[in-house]
């Protein structure tokens, strides 16, 4: 199986998480965040990527560290569990639909992070988090994954919907593009030979 445990520890947050991309979408998450645990909720179940993750932060400060930081200690456990990223399809899509919103997100796992973020939001908080965090949560994401990462609402009016298109669009993708390719399993998908 492709998996990985880390622990990543600042003055801001201690976060430990441990992920097993071949599983089945069991979650086990806790941030002190009670809509990021349901988005990380979210990208588990609908990629049936396997995800313990525990989270301790300065949230007496607000939710900025901990939101950054655990995507960053997640995306980084998704890139060590990926390995060499032999055999993988690579590429992955997704239109992502819920009620009145419909989102596209694209990934390529090409070990070169980007991050195109085309969402905006029409209020300023989700409950208690501020809605400029998710695109935060989005970019340290994409950084430590090592993936290309194109998200872009197309349409929507309740940014509760917006927000969790994305990450279950980002899930259904991630899902697609980690997937082996039985016909070239032991092949970096590049003509470089490397990623």
């Amino acid at each position: 199986m492709r998996k990985h445990s880390l622990t990543r520890k600042t003055k801001e947050t201690d976060i430990s998480v441990k992920i097993a991309l071949d599983g089945k979408g069991t979650n086990n998450i806790s941030t002190g965040i009670g809509f990021l645990d349901h988005m990380l909720e979210q990208l588990s179940k609908h990629s049936m990527i396997d995800i313990d993750l525990s989270a301790k932060g300065d949230l007496h400060i607000d939710y900025h560290h901990t939101t950054e930081d655990s995507a960053l200690a997640l995306g980084e456990a998704f890139s060590k569990s990926l390995g060499d990223r032999k055999g993988i399809f690579r590429f992955g899509q997704a239109l992502s639909a819920m009620d009145e919103t419909l989102s596209r997100i694209v990934v390529d796992c090409s070990n070169r992070p980007y991050l195109v973020w085309k969402v905006n939001f029409s209020k300023p908080k989700l409950g208690e988090m501020d809605t400029e965090l998710f695109k935060e949560w989005f970019q340290a994401f994409a950084q430590t994954a090592g993936i290309t990462l194109h998200v872009e609402n197309l349409y929507g009016e309740n940014n509760h919907h917006i927000v969790e298109s994305c990450f279950k669009g980002l899930a259904r993708a991630l899902k697609e593009a980690i997937t082996i390719d039985q016909k070239r399993k032991d092949e970096i998908p590049s003509t470089k030979g490397t990623l």
